[in-house]
């Protein structure tokens, strides 16, 4: 059983992106006894834009909140950046301060973030503000990226790789997926490619679902 003090945190752009790029890992983890903390940017409010912002907003917490119960997280935050503004360099600033206080907060073991090569601007944004934050405030701490609007993956070839057997927790990245249903587009588009990840990755490293993440710090 891991020490209380083994703290995971997750910081992503939207309240789904946690379980697409990392969710079975998450759930191993939270199995083993660490805990896990989910940081989100924006509660993607422009998803639904003939809603209310306050009614997407609440039904998109909710739905991270019921995610999260499914893995076994402990915790989940929202930070209320408007999509498309993350690299705004206020903005930028701002997310950094705000996570230098999450990090103070949870003291993590490991950061999991998106990946620098992402096509969705919003994801690059966040990952710039983690890895920014990390290289300024000199912080010692494992730091590493996932994949989701990724369709290759060469140019991470050559970062190190950290390799986490799903396979006992695949079942409940699936069904914490399948919390989001405002996003049932997102679903129906990743969803396959989802499976087909988790199984190449699985393949490649002899096991049935695998996730691949590439440490940057």
């Amino acid at each position: 059983m891991a020490e209380k003090s083994e703290n995971i945190l997750i910081v992503c752009a939207h309240s789904d992106d946690q379980i697409i790029g990392a969710g079975g890992t998450l759930a191993k983890y939270a199995k083993e006894g660490k805990k896990i903390h989910t940081y989100i940017i924006s509660y993607g409010e422009s998803s639904h834009p003939h809603y209310q912002e306050e009614i997407i907003s609440s039904i998109r917490f909710k739905e991270a909140l019921d995610a999260d119960k499914v893995i076994g997280g402990n915790s989940v935050e929202f930070l209320d950046i408007k999509e498309g503004a993350f690299a705004d360099h206020k903005n930028q600033q701002y997310i950094k301060e705000q996570l230098m206080k999450v990090i103070k907060k949870t003291n993590p073991i490991k950061i999991f973030t998106h990946s620098w090569d992402d096509f969705h601007p919003d994801h690059r944004a966040t990952f710039s503000a983690v890895r920014d934050l990390i290289v300024e405030s000199k912080l010692k701490i494992d730091a590493y990226a996932f994949e989701i609007w990724n369709p290759f993956t060469a140019t991470n070839s050559n970062y190190p790789k950290l390799v986490v057997d799903i396979t006992d927790s695949f079942p409940k990245k699936i069904k914490a997926l399948h919390c989001f249903k405002s996003q049932k587009i997102t679903l129906f588009t990743l969803l396959p490619a989802v499976y087909i990840r988790g199984f190449i990755n699985g393949l490649d490293n002899h096991v049935k679902y695998a996730e691949v993440f590439y440490k940057f710090k």
